[in-house]
Parts: C-alpha cells; structure tokens; sequence
C-alpha cells in the first residue's frame, strides 16, 4: 500500500509586512500570524489516508475490437472487474441480457452490504471510454474515472474504512432527469445526465427518456476532459489548471467543505494521473452496455 502524507493543493501567496508607525503609536503588526493559524487550522481538517495500490488485470487479456477499443465487459460475466475496495462484485450487480444491471432497492445511496459501487481492475490514464446505459424511472447512477481506492481511519474506533469513490473521481452523471429530484438541484442544470456532476451542465441536455438507452462517452487526453452523450459532445474542461480548481471550489468538493476530497480530486489521478473507470450504486435500478475503452497513450 502507497502512504500518503496530508497536503492541501490552493494557491501560493507571498506576504510583505510593513510596519507603519503612528505618531506617539507603536509598530502595527500584521494578519501573518492569524494567516498562518488559519492555514494550519485547514491543513488538519485533512484526514490521513491511504491510497491502496491493488493488482490491476492484464489488459493482453481482453478483446480489442476492430475500431481499436479494449472490450472490457464481454456481456457473460465480470472478468475484470470487481467491487470499489473490495475483491468481488457484490451481489446486488448482475448480468441481463449482455448488460450489467445494477438491481436497486430504491434506499438511496445506503450502500448496503450486497451493494457498493464496482471498478474495472485497471487504471488508466489517457483514454476514451465508450457505454450505453439506461435508466428505469426516477433513478440515479454514474460513471466515474481517473479513480482511487482511498482509505481513511474512523476517528472513534480507530477502523480502517473506504472513502466513497467519488472523493477522488470526477462523475459523469446518470439520471432519470424528467422523474429524479436531483435533476433540478445543483446549478444551471449541471447534475443532469453526462453532466460534470455538481460542476458542468451538460449541453446540449439530449439525454433519452427511461427504459430506453442512451450512448455515453468520456474522453481523458493529457488534461482535456470530454463528455459524450448520443453523439454530441456535451462537456469539455480541463484538468489540473487554475480552472479545475475554480470549478472544485465552487461545488460541493471545495477546500472548505470537504478538505480531503478537494486535495484527492485537485490532485486527480495521484503522481501518475492514472484511475480507475466505476459505476455507482445510488441504491437505484440501472444498466449499462457495450462498454469499451481505447488507450490514447
């Protein structure tokens, strides 16, 4: 396992204290002091943790179809792929019709014991990832990349436990956007489907209705980011640059409101910039097909 030590990724910012003197006054001290208090004070609201450096499949391994995509989900079983922090795929994922079916329980994001979200057991770092997925009424998913399997310790017991995968991946959204709630909460849209969950709308919004199936793409290259959504790109941004960060602040990942998941996702992908692909279980049915990645490094 990799240790990983407590740091906040913000800006530099360089001080010049003067002192200005008042007649019959003394020396008037700055706000370094309190700065500097403040910065610690932000710094230990970062847990320590730990990111785990599981065995990754052999991609040798897997079909590469005739376009030059990795086929990595063969429609039968789930070779390759297994549960977020976990050595299976919990029961509560199975295989209809040459989909991968989440079956929900419609309890939100409980995360049950049978439950939890999945990975495919390789990281990657450049790449275009291509799925079909649908929804059935009112449920809620997502795709997530560039992910880590983070682990922290409970404060009260002093237990390992797993941090949920989107602290450290960014989220294509899946969603019912006519019959789920979420549809109209966020800002401008931006937690509707193939949307930067939380942080860019996608546009335009050409998602289908549930029951029937959609095409859904993300596109990793050196940085640049693209969402895909029935042929039309629908998002595009761009990684760790100064508008990456703007766009953390502004949701709810901020350094503010949650510290560890600001320093993971402004530091996506570790040293290597390199994660993991997974589906959430937001405890909703949902299905997804065709699943195929092209490696672009």
């Amino acid at each position: 396992m990799k240790r990983v030590k407590k740091s906040i990724y913000g800006l530099s910012c360089c001080m010049l204290a003067s002192v200005l003197m008042a007649c019959g006054g003394g020396a008037k001290k700055t706000d370094a002091a309190a700065d500097n208090a403040a910065d610690s004070t932000t710094e230990s609201a970062v847990p320590e943790y730990t990111v785990l450096d599981n065995p990754q499949v052999d991609l040798s391994q897997f079909q590469t179809d005739k376009d030059g995509y990795i086929v990595i989900f063969n429609g039968k079983d789930f070779t390759g792929w297994r549960g977020y922090g976990k050595e299976n795929v919990p029961g509560k994922w199975t295989i209809e019709d040459g989909a991968i079916k989440f079956n929900g329980s419609g309890g939100g994001e409980a995360q049950e014991a049978d439950g939890g979200d999945i990975i495919f057991a390789h990281k990657f770092k450049n790449f275009e990832l291509e799925f079909e997925w649908k929804v059935a009424k009112g449920s809620n998913s997502g795709v997530l990349y560039l992910a880590q399997e983070v682990q922290t310790k409970d404060p009260n017991t002093g237990e390992a436990r797993m941090e949920p995968i989107y602290i450290s991946a960014p989220e294509a959204q899946i969603l019912d956007n006519e019959n789920h709630p979420d549809a109209k909460l966020g800002k401008d849209n931006n937690r509707q489907s193939m949307s930067l969950y939380d942080m860019i709308p996608a546009v335009p919004q050409n998602s289908k209705p549930f029951g029937e199936w959609n095409t859904g793409g993300v596109m990793v290259f050196k940085g640049t980011v693209v969402h895909r959504q029935n042929g039309e790109n629908v998002v595009e941004y761009h990684l760790w640059t100064p508008q990456w960060t703007d766009l953390l602040q502004a949701s709810k990942f901020s350094q503010e409101k949650w510290p560890l998941a600001f320093e993971l996702l402004n530091n996506l992908g570790g040293p290597n910039r390199e994660g993991y692909i997974g589906f959430q279980d937001h405890g909703d049915d949902v299905w997804f097909r065709n699943i195929r990645v092209k490696v672009l490094d």
